[in-house]
C-alpha cells in the first residue's frame, strides 16, 4: 500500500549568508514561510515545519512543528527527523526560500511520485543534477539516509545522487530558484514584482456549499499577492483549514468559468465551487 504523503518546510537554516531570518522574509506583506506553508496545506492531509532544537519565535510557532533529533546539521537532519516522527509516511520536503515555487510544480511532482524509489526530485534546470529540497522522501529513505549521516555527511543532493531516485524534468525552470544572499533577495523581488503587475491587489471571493461551512462565511474581501486563482485558494485553504483540493473544484471569475492559471487583476470577483452533492 503506498504510504500518505505529508508535507514538511524547512525552515530551520541559520540564514549566514542572508544576514537576518530567510523565513520572515516578506513579499507582498506574506512571509517566505507563511508562502510555503500555504502551497503545501491544500495539497496534503499534514504539513509541518521543521526547525532546530533550539528556534523559538512567534512565526514558526504559529505552525505544528517537527524539531531536529539527528546529531548532524542542515536540511538533511529535518527530513530524517520528520521520516523518524513519523515513519510510516513520505514527506513532500520544500525549503522555505522558494520564493517562484507554484502549485502546479508540487502538483507536477505528487502526479508523478514513484513509491517504489527512495526519493521523487526534480532535475536542476542549472546543473542538471537533484534537487533535494523541493522532492518526495518515501519511509524506506530514513535508514538509508541514517546510514547516510552516520558517517557525518549531511548532504541531501549527495545523498540522492547516490540512491535510486526517480529524477523528472521541472515545468517551470525558475519554480526552484532560492534565495540566499541579499542580492538575491533584491533580484526575486524585482522579478515577482514584474510578474504581479501591480503587487497586492483587491479581490472579492465567493464561496458555496462545504467551503462555505469551512469558512463560515459566504463571501469575504482579501487583498492578496496571489497571481492566479490556484495561488488564492493554497491562501485561503490554509487560513479557513479548506478540506478540498482545487483538483474537485470549478473557479470562476468574474462570473466565467476559467482554467486555475488564470492572471488575477484588482477588483477581481473569484468563485470557487464545489461539486454538487447528490444527483
Amino acid at each position: 500500500m503506498t504510504a500518505p504523503l505529508y508535507g514538511l518546510v524547512l525552515a530551520g537554516g541559520r540564514s549566514t549568508r542572508m544576514g537576518e531570518d530567510k523565513a520572515a522574509l516578506e513579499y507582498g506583506g506574506r512571509s517566505q514561510l507563511e508562502r510555503a506553508f500555504a502551497l503545501l496545506t491544500p495539497l496534503l492531509s499534514r504539513c509541518f515545519v521543521s526547525v532546530r532544537k533550539d528556534q523559538h519565535d512567534a512565526l514558526r510557532g504559529r505552525f505544528p512543528q517537527i524539531a531536529d533529533s539527528a546529531e548532524v546539521a542542515g536540511p538533511a537532519a529535518g527530513i530524517l527527523s520528520a521520516l523518524s516522527a513519523f515513519p510510516e509516511a513520505a514527506w513532500l520536503v520544500v525549503a522555505c526560500d522558494l520564493p517562484f515555487l507554484d502549485a502546479a510544480t508540487l502538483q507536477f511532482l505528487i502526479a508523478r511520485r514513484d513509491p517504489a524509489q527512495l526519493a521523487t526530485a526534480f532535475r536542476s534546470s542549472h546543473d542538471g543534477l537533484p534537487e533535494p529540497v523541493c522532492a518526495i522522501y518515501e519511509p524506506a529513505a530514513a535508514s538509508a539516509l541514517q546510514t547516510f549521516m552516520s558517517g557525518g555527511r549531511n548532504c541531501p543532493r549527495k545523498f540522492l545522487i547516490q540512491s535510486p531516485v526517480l529524477l523528472l524534468d521541472q515545468p517551470r525552470a525558475e519554480a526552484l530558484d532560492n534565495v540566499n544572499t541579499p542580492g538575491e533577495l533584491d533580484d526575486a523581488r524585482k522579478r515577482l514584482g514584474a510578474a504581479a503587475g501591480t503587487g497586492p491587489r483587491a479581490l472579492k471571493v465567493q464561496y458555496y456549499a462545504l467551503l462555505r461551512e469551512q469558512a463560515g462565511r459566504r463571501d469575504e474581501a482579501v487583498t492578496s499577492t496571489a497571481a492566479t486563482p490556484r495561488e488564492l485558494f493554497a491562501e485561503l485553504a490554509a487560513r479557513h483549514s479548506f478540506t478540498l483540493a482545487p483538483e474537485h473544484l470549478k473557479v470562476a471569475v468574474n462570473a466565467e468559468f476559467c482554467d486555475w492559471s488564470r492572471p488575477l487583476q484588482a477588483g477581481d470577483q473569484v468563485v470557487f465551487i464545489p461539486p454538487v452533492a447528490g444527483g
